[in-house]
């Protein structure tokens, strides 16, 4: 693994210390009153004397002429010392004209990570207080860190007056700001995505709902989700998953996406088209297509040189891959390892030359990035600006400056967080015995925690806008101006409020800007606020389709795919002529659509729009989609693939709910209009139940149902029985279902419907819902009161809790050491209760002291439980063996018991694996138990 920013959780409050021997310095804080700002103090001791310093040595078993070490200068050496802000303003290195200055600092917050604006320019920022405290990552999944909401209410350029708006979080993963003081955020190694809101105006959230779930992944805290992101095309993206998801009246939805590759970061430009981050590439992810179009392999996507960093002489040469990634003789890093935050500024207050350049911050070499894109013949070439001049748009000759994210602000320049941080790389790869492992010694980099900066970057003649939003008191009419401002940040902002108000007064308004206004960026925005409120009309994209300029031709085909979704088909004839347009940029955007849309005729009419455009990006797009390119392994990151029966699966489900279900569900799973705002039948897509327990669809369909849904009716009143089908036609449609119509659930089996049949033989009338919904099992979770013990347990990944409890989280539990028989993992339920079924993943460990080497397979670990037993007791004293000889498997492992009374339930391990060579542990994670009261 390369170098790449993580975040993680600090202390609530900086620890001031005095260290007497190997002390280097030690942090004094102290906040001085100013009308105008708070300052903040960094105090250090003199240097200590050499005989004082660390002594690092090569470790033992290194050879000195390893391409790693060879070199590597391990003389004592004086510590990183702390800066304050207005110390560290002088080592920035800016082209001409240029300026940076702090705009909010420590100690207000504390190793800020991310930054988001809400309508009236609030800035909100995500503190992760506990990322990488020493060099073993102790302690990071404390709930130690917060997000905190900042104003400028002097309009002096400094954020000086803030509030603790959410704390107490364990590593959270974005800050989303989502209409008046709300916000959506989810915590590390969980599923849920929550709202939080402050109902009394005090800035601190005090309500917090569900928004969605299904939205976490595995893995050490670099490797999770992040960033949640708000579209232009009012869909709601993030790094790592691949999916978007979207809010409706019915409940949010999602639909699949391609692998955005992305780790920390997502930005988009002026027509939408989002831009991810990677990570340990240190390189842009994804940004030639929309994501939503899939995968293709664009080669050449980088300029000649762009992964050479041209940053400061810093002389550390800190870096996680050796001495081999080192600069000589000035100890920068020689290739990009890692990268943090990104932004396409689109603001006014910077020089034009700006608009639209792509910006990101590489923390390991202290620089923040300016990208020129140049689109040819429909494919994008990224250049780093400053290439020619060995440099780099920002760079810093503190060693401590940190560039984790970016963005355009409300007064139209840029700003930058800077963590400020001594050691940016997680403690995976900060062990004892590893190169930077020594360098962080050396220099007592562990020591520099607790800090972090926000700049803003100006330009000489251009005043930063003081005219501050007040979107958020302001009145959707005029919400519809702000779509004409030149700063796209106040015109992203105005739509997400037209959007989330759902105030179809402006339609009219609306309609007028999309289809007369001069202003390109106003129409597109338009256009999209049309969409999101569901008033977009096949009459006004049929005028667009026809629209002088190509850009909002291609704004029309996107725009009108959500049309084309909920069954206005006749809109194909437009796809179909848009594959003959005049403009190269118009032809890949009409393929990719039909795509998307899986129109008829799809291979021919590629090739029918190859034959007439002859461009490089036509060419590459159509080859591909006639003949994909074999996926890529997506590691840690993606969802498996579904196997070749698993698609057959759905793919015979899909024919059955067309055919039948479509009717009264909608074509994409929304519902079917009735008329009067009201439904047919609920909708499917985005339904929790749906995506819960499988068991209350199955019964559902076998036995049919009516009553009102949620205090709702619908004019199809009832569903009716369809017993009479197979298992397998059953169980193919619910795995459509959970799994095809936006879902994201696992797919069911004839057998599992069988039982399901067998138990509910005795239902002779259609369900009533209420009466349904008490008939299924539902999840009982650890708020519920869950008491969880184990035979042994250790952590799953350095820095992280050692407790049962995590087999319930994305983190998981493990026993640490190999599989003996007679181990057990137990929980004790609040009350007796009917138990009816466990769920588990059993996750893969790559292997002890493994490292990366090109085109060598990964070497994995199955920690599944190689034989086991259930038993179940009432008391905790008398225990009955439910199920014996259960064969563990890797992935997912679901055990059905027959509704057993219990209050306590245990797995317990009847073989032991034969010792050879690493110990194979028994590991669980996403545990979930099913039963009624």
């Amino acid at each position: 693994m390369k170098n790449k920013f993580q975040v993680a959780h600090s202390k609530s409050k900086i620890k001031v210390g005095l260290m007497v021997t190997l002390l280097a310095f030690v942090l004094c804080s102290f906040i001085i009153s100013d009308p105008q700002k708070k300052k903040y103090f960094i105090q250090k001791l003199p240097f200590v004397s050499l005989d004082s310093l660390p002594k690092v040595k090569l470790p033992d078993g290194v050879d000195p002429n390893d391409e790693n070490w060879k070199g590597i200068d391990l003389t004592p050496k004086q510590p990183v010392q702390p800066l304050t802000a207005d110390e560290e303003t002088k080592h920035f290195l800016l082209p001409p004209g240029y300026h940076i200055q702090p705009i909010l600092t420590e100690p207000a917050i504390q190793q800020p990570g991310a930054i988001a604006f809400d309508g009236n320019g609030r800035m909100y920022v995500l503190e992760l207080r506990s990322y990488m405290l020493d060099a073993d990552s102790k302690n990071e999944l404390e709930p130690t860190s917060r997000i905190s909401r900042w104003e400028d209410k002097n309009n002096d350029g400094v954020y000086e007056s803030g509030t603790t708006f959410i704390d107490n979080l364990i590593f959270p993963r974005f800050v989303l700001p989502y209409g008046k003081d709300c916000i959506l955020t989810m915590e590390s190694d969980a599923d849920n995505v929550y709202k939080y809101t402050d109902t009394n105006g005090d800035g601190k959230a005090d309500k917090k709902e569900l928004f969605t779930t299904k939205y976490g992944r595995s893995g050490n805290v670099e490797h999770q989700q992040a960033f949640m992101y708000y579209g232009m095309d009012n869909w709601l993206y993030s790094t790592v998953n691949a999916f978007r998801v979207r809010e409706t009246p019915n409940g949010v939805i999602r639909e699949k996406t391609g692998f955005n590759r992305a780790q920390w970061g997502v930005t988009h430009d002026d027509d939408g088209k989002l831009w991810f981050q990677g990570g340990a590439s240190g390189l842009p992810s994804h940004f030639q297509f929309p994501v939503q179009y899939g995968n293709f392999e664009v080669p050449n996507e980088f300029a000649k040189g762009f992964d050479i960093p041209w940053g400061a002489a810093i002389k550390l040469a800190d870096v996680q891959g050796g001495m081999d990634e080192v600069r000589q003789p000035d100890g920068s890093l020689n290739r990009v390892t890692g990268s943090a935050g990104n932004d396409v500024f689109r603001g006014d207050r910077l020089p034009d030359k700006l608009k639209g350049q792509y910006f990101y911050g590489e923390p390991v070499a202290r620089i923040v990035r300016q990208v020129n894109p140049v689109v040819t013949e429909g494919l994008t070439t990224l250049h780093n600006v400053y290439q020619d001049q060995k440099s780099e748009f920002l760079r810093s000759t503190d060693p401590l400056f940190r560039p984790v994210d970016m963005a355009t602000a409300p007064d139209g320049t840029m700003y930058i967080v800077d963590m400020y941080h001594g050691i940016i790389q997680e403690g995976q790869w900060t062990q004892k015995g590893t190169y930077l492992r020594t360098k962080i010694e050396q220099y007592q980099l562990d020591k520099v925690v607790g800090l972090g900066r926000i700049w803003r970057i100006t330009y000489d003649g251009k005043e930063r806008d003081k005219n501050q939003p007040k979107m958020l008191n302001e009145s959707t009419a005029t919400l519809v101006k702000h779509l004409e401002h030149p700063n796209g940040w106040r015109r992203d902002a105005a739509q997400q409020l037209i959007v989330l108000r759902k105030d179809l007064s402006v339609v009219p308004a609306l309609n007028a800007m999309v289809l007369t206004n001069k202003n390109v960026l106003a129409r597109i925005h338009a256009l999209w606020s049309l969409e999101g409120l569901g008033a977009l009309k096949t009459n006004v994209l049929q005028k667009l389709f026809k629209d002088s300029n190509p850009r909002i031709r291609i704004q029309a085909l996107r725009a009108s795919e959500t049309l084309y979704k909920a069954g206005e088909k006749s809109l194909e004839a437009n796809y179909t002529s848009s594959l003959s347009d005049l403009n190269t940029d118009v032809v890949i955007q009409a393929m990719m659509t039909a795509k998307f849309l899986n129109l008829p005729n799809l291979d021919s009419n590629i090739k029918m729009a190859m034959e007439k455009d002859k461009a490089l990006g036509v060419k590459l797009i159509g080859e591909q989609i006639i003949t994909p390119p074999k996926s890529r392994n997506m590691g840690p990151f993606g969802a498996p693939e579904l196997s070749k029966e698993q698609k057959e699966i759905v793919a015979r489900g899909s024919v059955i709910y067309n055919e039948l279900c479509s009717q009264c569900h909608g074509n994409n799973g929304m519902g079917t209009p009735a008329g009067a705002g009201k439904l047919m039948a609920p909708a499917l897509a985005g339904s929790l139940r749906i995506q819960s327990h499988p068991e209350y669809a199955v019964r559902a369909i076998l036995h049919g149902m009516e009553g009102a849904i949620d205090g709702k009716t619908y004019t199809a009143g009832i569903m009716a029985s369809m017993k009479e089908q197979s298992d397998e036609w059953v169980a193919d449609v619910v795995s459509y279902i959970r799994n095809g119509l936006s879902n994201d659930a696992s797919l069911i089996t004839p057998q599992q419907v069988a039982k399901i049949r067998a138990r509910t033989a005795e239902q002779k009338t259609i369900y009533q819902h209420d009466k349904l919904l008490k008939s299924v099992p539902k999840e009982i979770l650890v708020q519920d009161g869950l008491k969880v013990t184990a035979s042994h347990t250790a952590s799953t990944r350095i820095g992280g809790n050692v407790s049962p409890l995590s087999a319930f989280t994305y983190e998981g539990w493990s026993t640490g050491i190999n599989q003996e028989k007679g181990m057990w993992y137990q929980v004790e339920l609040p009350t007796v209760m009917a138990v009816s079924e466990i769920h588990f993943n059993a996750p893969q460990n790559v292997k002890k002291g493994w490292q990366f080497k090109p085109n060598t397979p990964i070497p994995f670990i199955q920690t599944y439980p190689r034989e086991f037993i259930l038993e179940t007791s009432v008391d905790g004293n008398t225990w009955q063996e439910n199920i014996q000889n259960i064969k563990g498997n890797e992935g997912e492992n679901i055990i059905s018991l027959n509704s057993t009374k219990a209050k306590f339930v245990r797995i317990k391990l009847e073989a032991s694996v034969p010792k050879d060579g690493d110990d194979i542990p028994w590991s669980m994670r996403q545990l979930k138990i099913y039963g009624q009261k």
